[in-house]
């Protein structure tokens, strides 16, 4: 049996939704690392719901990542050593929104991770020793970026340079714009949750996506990495 991991600093998960919680029929887990202020959840809360109910049926089950004072990315990381020991080898998506964007990318590199998707994630330009955002972690993960242009909180040209450099350690990385929305996406929430959606159950179950993202995956930069994201995408999800 795994042994347990100790919590990261207070982290914990939140109550299993989806596939009625039971571990015989789990086959993959999205952990949701939300942002910094409850106040401002941005799509997460939405994203989760639409998840459960896309993906249920196939063994998806969602966990919200609780963290305590410690950095995002090592809850994150923690999170996703949890779900190797609750549910065994099943592939773990980290779904992220600002701050937990971001320690959805940093914490990419657990074995169990197969996937990230990071929304309007708060990213630094270089940290204190000068270092950009690190990528190497994002390799042989399906990555999806998605970032309002006009996100006055944080900077949309930080996670396309990311984006830049994770697509040459990794092609399977791609980033949609989500033109006139701010930080919290909501002026085209129901845009962006079809688009989650889309991309998890395609990394984590059948690997076919829509045809806006399989084309976003296949473009080099930077078409790839500067995708618009369509008014009315998930209409026809799949068509």
């Amino acid at each position: 049996m795994a042994q347990h991991a100790p919590p990261a600093r207070g982290a914990r998960l939140g109550r299993a939704a989806g596939a009625n919680g039971s571990v015989s029929t789990v086959s993959g887990v999205v952990l949701l690392l939300p942002g910094a202020s409850r106040f401002s959840p941005g799509p997460v809360r939405p994203l989760a719901r639409a998840l459960v109910r896309a993906g249920g049926a196939q063994g998806l089950v969602a966990h919200s990542v609780l963290h305590g004072p410690g950095p995002r990315e090592e809850a994150a990381h923690w999170g996703a050593q949890e779900v190797v020991r609750r549910y065994g080898d099943v592939p773990v998506c980290l779904a992220g929104y600002g701050a937990g964007g971001r320690a959805a990318l940093l914490a990419a590199g657990h074995s169990a991770v197969n996937s990230v998707l990071a929304m309007a994630p708060c990213l630094v330009e270089e940290a204190q020793d000068g270092s950009p955002e690190p990528v190497k972690q994002l390799a042989g993960r399906q990555v999806l970026i998605v970032h309002g242009t006009n996100d006055a909180r944080s900077d949309p040209e930080c996670s396309f340079r990311l984006a830049e450099r994770a697509k040459k350690a990794n092609r399977s990385t791609c980033r949609f714009e989500v033109h006139s929305d701010g930080h919290g996406l909501r002026e085209h929430q129901a845009e962006v949750v079809a688009l989650g959606v889309d991309f998890v159950l395609g990394a984590m179950f059948s690997g076919r996506y829509s045809r806006p993202v399989t084309d976003a995956l296949a473009a080099p930069p930077p078409l790839g990495l500067r995708m618009p994201l369509a008014s009315g995408f998930g209409r026809s999800l799949r068509g």
